[in-house]
């Protein structure tokens, strides 16, 4: 049988999404000031949209993106090959037992939501999402036909 990804309903936890969330906001901080000795990552612009911890908070799955039409897999290697380093920075004043491991995956929202308003735009989706006359004639006739008593 296979395990859900949330053990403990349908979704992370209260304290995954606090912790993932001041986790994405110190990572953020990091890589805006360039704190990392490594010059390679230093001269990406790179966004964290979202931080997934796991269920024992020691894995953080930060979802990133670089700005300005940057190579997407260069700046995802250069992080990589910071994890160390980013997350001595992170947990230096994060307040839990332990740092979680960080590891980086590319944040692919912003395409999903090009996708989305493509398909919304599609002729097809368009008139199926617009109202049937047919339908409205017959809702108000029922209102009318209704007696209250």
């Amino acid at each position: 049988m296979a395990q859900t990804r949330y053990p403990h309903g349908s979704g992370p936890s209260q304290r995954q999404l606090r912790v993932g969330e001041v986790v994405r906001r110190r990572l953020s901080e990091v890589l805006a000031r360039g704190d990392i000795h490594d010059p390679d990552l230093n001269r990406h612009s790179i966004t964290v949209g979202e931080v997934r911890l796991s269920s024992d908070l020691k894995v953080a799955t930060a979802y990133v993106l670089p700005l300005l039409g940057q190579l997407a897999p260069e700046a995802l290697t250069d992080l990589r090959r910071n994890a160390g380093e980013l997350r001595h920075l992170v947990g230096r004043d994060l307040g839990l037992k332990y740092t979680p491991q960080l590891r980086f995956e590319l944040d692919e929202t912003f395409d999903r939501m090009d996708e989305t308003r493509r398909l919304f735009e599609d002729e097809r989706v368009r008139r199926d999402l617009q109202p049937d006359p047919e339908d409205e004639g017959a809702d108000s006739d029922a209102d009318t036909r209704h007696d209250p008593a």
